[in-house]
């Protein structure tokens, strides 16, 4: 008989309803941009012949200084920006499908690791919620391959809680390796845009800012799940090497496609 559903067991998003709400998003929804658009640069209309004979005050510390100017982001900053949101929503549906997997075989023989297996999975749900609300106010594509990766990742969590606690956990720690690992690539790549434009005098906007906080949060609560998989005896499971080898192959693979497809 199977197990019956964990009340914290996820909300599937299958893919239609993730396009529903994309498609329900307001026309005015744009992609996170660190600039207005160019038409908002300063006034250039020429000066009259009154103001030419004013004393020149440019130089004046009382003089108010223009707003700056938010430049618009390129085409290929723009397409790092969907790519990004896309397959991180990807990986965290993965992720919650993983523990959902899990949790029901680990915790039947090792009841003690109920908290920790519940307050990962609460992560990663407030992690794959964050990505949701974003695909959807910023008009980003969902990945195509939303059925597929919820099979193998369902298949992925129940295949390693089988295996035990070792194996459960030397999953956590493969996959959160790679992880970390994507969304350090990910921030430096935005700190680098922000550098950039602010070397060149331009603002960058509020919810830039927060886009790039907000990776930090989730980069960190992840690097989390991989200290106490360690802790949990991770290194324990075997073949250590290849079951993690064949994993972060997986989720590199993964990471590939879904930035793409």
């Amino acid at each position: 008989m199977a197990s019956p559903r964990p009340a914290w067991a996820p909300q599937r998003l299958c893919g239609r309803r993730i396009l529903a709400a994309h498609a329900a998003t307001p026309p005015q929804a744009r992609l996170i941009s660190s600039t207005t658009s160019a038409s908002q640069a300063a006034d250039s209309s020429p000066v009259s012949s009154s103001s030419a004979s004013s004393p020149d005050t440019s130089n004046s510390p009382n003089k108010p200084q223009p707003p700056k100017q938010k430049k618009p982001l390129t085409a290929e900053q723009r397409s790092f920006l969907s790519s990004a949101l896309r397959v991180n929503q990807a990986g965290e549906l993965a992720a919650t499908l993983i523990y959902s997997a899990q949790t029901p075989v680990v915790v039947g023989r090792e009841p003690h690791l109920r908290p920790l297996m519940k307050h990962m999975y609460d992560q990663e749900v407030g992690h794959f919620r964050a990505f949701n609300h974003l695909i959807a106010k910023h008009r980003v594509r969902p990945t195509a391959l939303y059925p597929l990766w919820s099979v193998l990742a369902t298949g992925l969590g129940w295949t390693t809680g089988v295996m035990g606690r070792e194996a459960a956990m030397a999953c956590t720690e493969a996959v959160e390796t790679e992880i970390g690992g994507h969304y350090n690539a990910q921030i430096r790549k935005l700190l680098e845009m922000v550098s950039e434009w602010e070397a060149e005098g331009y603002e960058v906007g509020e919810e830039f800012r927060e886009l790039i906080s907000t990776l930090r949060r989730i980069r960190d609560e992840e690097l989390e799940h991989l200290d106490h998989a360690v802790e949990h005896d991770a290194k324990k499971a075997e073949p250590h090497w290849l079951l993690t080898g064949v994993i972060r192959a997986g989720c590199r693979g993964a990471i590939w496609v879904s930035e793409r497809v």
